[in-house]
This record gives C-alpha cells, sequence and structure tokens, in this order.
C-alpha cells in the first residue's frame, strides 16, 4: 500500500497532508482563471483562412471546447508534476504565450500549424532538457541572480494582482493610477481591497487556511455583492464591473464537456505557408519565453518553499523541467497553446505547500473543472487575486540575499527586478540581467567569471530583444 507521508516526503519537508490539500486547493482557487481566460484569448482570434480554434459559428472559436481542454491538459501535467518531480508546482496553459500564439503567429497560417509549431518547440525543449544543457544553464547563473528573478515574480504576481482586481488601471496621461480616475470606484474593487485585509489578518494572526479562507470567504461577499447591485462584468461601457469572472451562482453546477480542439495540429505545413526564416524566428522566440519563465517559476517557488539547496537550486531539477518541457509538447497537441509552470503555485506555498502532493490535489480540480466548470466560473478574481498580492510581499523578502554595494551584480538584479513587473515579462527580466551581468563583467576584465553557457544565452537574447527587426530584414 502507497505511503503517502514517504512517497511525497512530507514530514521530512516539514509539512503534512493537511497543509499540502489546502495549499493545492488555494494553487487551484488563484489560478482556476485560465480556464475562463485561455478561451477568450484563443477563441476571438482567426487564423490566414478566417476559421477560429475549435469551430465557432463565424464570429468567434468555440469557448466551451477550449476550456474543458484547457482544464484537462492543466490537470494531467500538474498530477505528473506532483507524482514524478514531487514539486509543488502548478502548470496550465502560459498567458503570454497564449496571446502571442494568437495575435502573432495564427495570423500567420491555420491554427492546426500554429498548434503545430507549438508541439515542435515543446519537442526541442525537451532534447535539450534530457541532453543536461537546460540544467547546465540553470547551474550557470549566479546565485544572486537567482534571488533577484524570485523577487521580480515577486513584484510581478503582486502588479497582477492589483492590475487584474482593477485597483491600478491605465491611466490618463500616466502608465497606471489608481484605480479608472485617480481614485478607487466601484464595488468590485471594494471586495477586492476587504479580501487583501482579510488575509492580511488572518496571515498576520497565523490562522491555519488564512489564503483559502480569505478566498472562500471574498467570493461569498462577492455573490451577495452582486445579487444586490448586479454589477455585470466590465467593458468599455461598463468600467466599473467585474474584471473576469461575473460572481453569479450558476444555473447548473455541471456541464458535458467536449474536446474537438485535441490532436487538430500540424507539424510541417506552417514551413511552406509562412517561411522557413518566419517559422524559425517564430519557434525562437516561444521556445526561449518558455525555456526561462519556468526556470524563473521553479526557482522563486523553491525559495519561498524553502527547498533550494546552498547553490539556489531545486530538488529534482531535472524532472520538473522535464515535466515542464511535455506540457509545452501536451498543450499544442491538445490545440490549447503551450503548458507551462504557473507562479500562482507561490499561493498554495504560501499556505504551507512543500510537495507533490499539493500539486496533484491542484490537478485532480483541474480535472473536476472539465464536468464543474460553472461552478468553478463563480469565482471573480478579485476574490482570488488578494493572494497574489501576499505572496508577492513573502517573495520580495528575499531581496536581503542580495549584496547592493557589489555594482557588478547590484545592477543586473535592480534589472532583473523592475523590468518583470514593467515589462509583463519574466523573460524579459531575466534576458536584461543576463545581458548586463556579461556586460559588466567584459568591461571589467573579469572575462573568465563568465560562465561559457551564459556568453552563449546572453547572445541568445540580444537576438530574442532584436526579433521584430530581424524577421523584417530576414524577410
Amino acid at each position: 500500500m502507497l505511503n503517502v507521508d514517504t512517497f511525497f516526503k512530507i514530514t521530512e519537508r516539514g509539512s503534512t497532508v493537511g497543509r499540502e490539500i489546502r495549499g493545492g486547493i488555494v494553487t487551484f482557487f488563484t489560478m482556476s482563471y485560465i480556464i475562463v481566460l485561455n478561451p477568450l484569448i484563443l477563441g476571438f482570434a482567426a487564423d490566414h483562412d478566417g476559421k477560429f480554434l475549435g469551430g465557432g459559428d463565424g464570429t468567434g472559436g468555440n469557448l466551451a471546447t477550449i476550456a474543458a481542454a484547457t482544464a484537462l491538459v492543466a490537470g494531467v501535467i500538474t498530477i505528473l508534476m506532483g507524482v514524478v518531480a514531487n514539486y509543488p508546482l502548478a502548470l496550465a496553459t502560459g498567458l503570454g504565450l497564449n496571446a502571442f500564439l494568437a495575435f502573432s503567429i495564427a495570423s500567420k497560417m491555420t491554427w492546426a500549424d500554429a498548434m503545430g509549431l507549438i508541439v515542435i518547440e515543446g519537442v526541442i525543449i525537451l532534447v535539450l532538457v534530457l541532453t543536461g544543457f537546460r540544467e547546465a544553464v540553470f547551474h550557470a547563473v549566479p546565485a544572486p541572480l537567482k534571488i533577484a528573478i524570485s523577487v521580480g515574480i515577486g513584484l510581478f504576481i503582486t502588479f497582477i494582482g492589483f492590475f487584474d482586481a482593477g485597483f491600478t488601471r491605465p491611466g490618463s496621461g500616466t502608465p497606471v493610477q489608481l484605480g479608472p480616475t485617480g481614485e478607487l470606484a466601484g464595488w468590485p474593487v471594494l471586495v477586492f481591497v476587504i479580501g487583501l485585509l482579510l488575509v492580511i489578518a488572518l496571515w498576520v494572526r497565523k490562522v491555519k487556511g488564512a489564503i483559502l479562507i480569505s478566498i472562500i470567504a471574498t467570493t461569498i461577499l462577492a455573490i451577495i455583492v452582486e445579487s444586490i447591485g448586479d454589477f455585470g462584468g466590465k467593458s468599455d461601457k461598463n468600467p466599473l464591473g467585474w474584471s473576469l469572472v461575473t460572481p453569479k451562482w450558476p444555473d447548473k453546477v455541471f456541464d458535458t464537456p467536449h474536446f474537438h480542439t485535441i490532436g487538430h495540429f500540424n507539424l510541417l505545413d506552417s514551413w511552406g505557408d509562412a517561411g522557413t526564416v518566419t517559422v524559425i524566428l517564430l519557434i525562437f522566440t516561444l521556445m526561449l519565453a518558455d525555456f526561462f519563465d519556468t526556470m524563473g517559476t521553479m526557482t522563486a517557488i523553491g525559495a519561498e518553499a524553502g527547498l533550494l539547496d546552498e547553490d539556489g537550486t531545486p530538488p529534482n531539477t531535472q524532472k520538473i523541467l522535464i515535466v515542464d518541457s511535455l506540457a509545452a509538447v501536451a498543450g499544442g497537441a491538445a490545440g490549447v497553446s503551450s503548458n507551462t509552470s504557473y507562479i500562482e503555485s507561490a499561493s498554495g506555498v504560501g499556505e504551507g505547500a512543500r510537495t507533490g502532493l499539493a500539486s496533484v490535489v491542484t490537478g485532480v480540480l483541474f480535472l473536476a473543472a472539465i464536468f464543474f466548470a460553472p461552478l468553478v466560473q463563480i469565482i471573480p478574481s478579485e476574490a482570488a487575486v488578494p493572494a497574489l498580492v501576499l505572496v508577492g510581499f513573502l517573495m520580495m523578502q528575499q531581496v536581503k540575499g542580495i549584496d547592493w554595494d557589489d555594482l557588478e551584480i547590484a545592477i543586473p538584479a535592480f534589472l532583473t527586478i523592475v523590468l518583470m513587473p514593467f515589462t509583463y515579462s519574466i523573460t524579459v527580466g531575466i534576458g536584461a540581467g543576463f545581458i548586463t551581468y556579461v556586460l559588466i563583467k567584459a568591461v571589467r576584465g573579469k572575462l573568465g567569471e563568465v560562465h561559457q553557457l551564459l556568453w552563449i544565452i546572453s547572445a541568445l537574447f540580444v537576438v530574442y530583444f532584436a526579433i521584430d527587426p530581424l524577421t523584417r530584414w530576414l524577410t
């Protein structure tokens, strides 16, 4: 009989089964928005033939089908992460990658061809993992830069939390501002503020299940507020509505899923339609973003959970990277874009998760969501994202591990940290940090201190940042 404690090393990592279950539930609630958001991103983008993903009525794709496949792949791959790598890390369709796929790739080819590129990109990364290259790159990164990556991600998810809740919005004459007019407005934002204050109060009181309690309590409050005020979803005509999900009790809690997008991919047709150079550059862009997003995410999660060794390396690194690579392949093969590790897993770690059992719990809930999608979809982001703000604070505490008097590491660390939230991209922050680290070492005559792989990766990042002019020049 399987001993759960021994298999997942729960006691060894200072956790309990109860904490792992709570952590897995919290992670699911924090990232379940992807079941709703991914169809909205992929479903309304037409390919170069004017067709939509999963079929549809001519104005958009089959959103229910995309949602079902999104939950299916996230569930299976997250369970695999828990069982194989024993790491509290959940995976789902990658935000940013799905937008890039929808708006920059699908317009150049069919949806099947676009998903084929995702499969190819995932296979390439898997080969890099199996040959040891991806793990070698991870070990070549100086420990202070790994800390900076974690801190930057902390600020990034904090910004996501405030922005998704409508607390901060695009400004009039400024990039962002408080609320729609420089001040808070709307009941949904008030619900977010109450949720944030609640989770802070519970956390400082050291209440077990603080994050989970706050999400459930704030969701109930949101349903009550919506039932009284009928505010509806946010739009241009209704800027004070709910951000992503309108918290109304659904007419039904069970729905029959359909999986028409699964297997809808082509590996080779895009090379002739879009051109070889264009396809290579698109795959390179996808690969680099996927490659380093996961490196940053697993480091940040490990740091928050206290699982990193003295070199800042998580346990079972290669297994984590193998599962993540398979996730990219699975996402493309299922027609829902590349799946990748989610930094929202930090919310579960904040709740106490330390092992892969939490990932198994999250994965099972994703699978259940295939059938109970209407119930999952009542949780508004205003109720879920206060957890991201709190976890952002917890990750920010690691900043003290950086020597700010050492300019050779301080400047790259600074750029890594600030560019993640400022550009809304983990990859951009990591790339800027690598490039400036190598540059500073070079101008100070310390080339011998730079790992050879960092030179190679920094050069690739230069290409990454110049991908648009290079594409225009070569094509």
